[in-house]
């Protein structure tokens, strides 16, 4: 989820693009100004933008960790049986 003018949320999508490099992503992008933003956001406890998701699931919002997506999604893809 972004918003105009914010800063992390440019540095979410240059992370979220390298990953995308590595990993099976498919990226969507929500601004959270929007009615389906707002509900996202208070279904997944996003205080502010950027908010990531992952399979649905809310991983973080504010500064994004390039370090912990990457092991996020390689402990995700290793759980499903991907890249052992």
């Amino acid at each position: 989820m972004t918003q105009e003018g914010c800063g992390f949320c440019e540095l979410a999508r240059q992370i979220l693009q390298r990953l995308s490099t590595e990993f099976p992503l498919s990226i969507s992008v929500l601004d959270l100004d929007s009615a389906a933003g707002h509900a996202l956001a208070e279904r997944g406890g996003i205080l502010f933008p950027p908010g990531i998701f992952v399979d649905g699931e809310p991983f973080s919002y504010g500064r994004p960790s390039e370090r912990r997506l990457r092991q996020e999604l390689g402990r995700r893809l290793r759980g499903r049986g991907v890249g052992q």
